[in-house]
């Protein structure tokens, strides 16, 4: 029999999400959104054949719903996981994984408790290009990763103005936390070590300044809205193990254009994934670069990796594993205590800029 999904929450994300879980044999069955209009025109498009106004009537209604993808603004991620969770479902949940750490452990923890799986959107595991490089450090051909810088910088991204995405109390944050992508690549390449410190600064530059909006995202509140998150982030991260992470986040920076990428420097090779785009937040503008780094017979020699070519991201890839791993037939993509750690180093880069100083993890 196959699984049966509901989807809490209408965002851009769902297309994404359905089209994963179908491809991996689970039917979606219903949706729920408090905007009963979006839901509905959601559910036309995507055949979805439920609408509901909330997650309580969704879940009531519709009992032997094996598991709930959970597409909303951040706030609202831990809340609803976790309820879904105690209902006894299985969670695939949108990035980030909570507003911060301590959220995220009572979403690992209550998965844990229930027995249930619990993952999240890192849709860009599941890219070609990251299955490439994981299979060579699988191999051993890169050998330990000991330095990585992540980027995901914009030069116009901002996500409109005044309405959620700027909004702290319900997003966590800027780019930082919208665009963490990046982070969670290189410490998946780097097998997720333990991190010990981190110092960064954020900056505001830019963040009300319209002309910086993206071509994307959602309206503009003319009135009453709030935009108090940063607009730009640099980092660094120790690991216990020696190991060190830069980064480079920002929604609205004097860049070139927008690039989303991991390098990585290891023992035995280096290496690159990219995407350059030609246009801030338009993906059919963008072009990818899969790329290795060694040493061949005394020689620098720097190989370009051919995968094939996935418009989405990973994004259909991401949810089919979510399937997959309910029904035992792969291994996960993603682990509640990755998210766990992911979200202690956020905690600890926006503390650090507060303070001016290393924070510990």
């Amino acid at each position: 029999m196959s699984k049966k999904i509901g989807i809490i929450g209408a965002g851009g994300m769902v297309h994404y999400h359905v089209a994963g879980f179908r491809s991996a044999g689970a039917e979606v069955v219903a949706i729920a959104d408090p905007n009963m209009a979006a839901a509905e025109k959601t559910a036309e498009r995507e055949g979805i054949a439920h609408t509901f106004n909330s997650a309580d009537a969704l879940l009531k209604a519709v009992p032997e719903l094996s598991a709930v993808s959970i597409i909303v603004p951040n706030k609202f991620h831990a809340p609803l996981a976790l309820q879904a969770l105690k209902a006894g479902k299985h969670v695939f949940c949108e990035k980030p994984p909570a507003l911060n750490a301590r959220e995220g452990k009572a979403m690992a923890d209550a998965a844990a408790k229930g027995k249930r799986t619990l993952m999240f959107n890192f849709n860009n595991r599941a890219r070609p290009e990251s299955y490439a490089i994981r299979e060579y450090i699988a191999k051993g051909e890169i050998g330990c990763i000991n330095s990585a810088q992540a980027k995901w910088v914009r030069r116009a991204g901002i996500p409109g103005f005044g309405g959620w995405f700027t909004t702290k109390a319900l997003s966590g944050g800027g780019p930082v936390i919208d665009l963490l992508h990046m982070l969670d690549l290189a410490l998946y390449f780097m097998d997720y070590p333990e991190p010990e410190w981190v110092l960064a600064q954020t900056f505001d530059t830019f963040i009300t300044d319209k002309t910086f909006k993206g071509p994307w995202g959602i309206p503009d509140v003319q009135k009453g809205g709030t935009t108090d998150v940063e607009s730009a982030a640099h980092g660094f991260v120790r690991f216990k193990t020696g190991q060190v992470v830069s980064l480079q986040m920002s929604w609205a920076e004097m860049v070139a254009r927008e690039e989303v990428s991991v390098t990585f420097q290891g023992t035995k090779a280096g290496g690159l994934v990219r995407r350059l785009f030609e246009r801030d937040g338009l993906d059919d503008t963008a072009n990818d670069t899969c790329e290795l780094y060694t040493h061949d017979h005394g020689r620098p020699s720097n190989r370009c990796i051919v995968v094939p070519a996935d418009p989405s991201m990973g994004r259909i890839r991401s949810a089919a594993n979510f399937v997959a791993v309910m029904e035992g037939r792969e291994e996960p993509l993603n682990t509640p205590m990755q998210a766990v750690s992911l979200m202690k180093i956020i905690d600890a880069l926006y503390a650090s800029a507060q303070t001016g100083k290393p924070v510990k993890c």
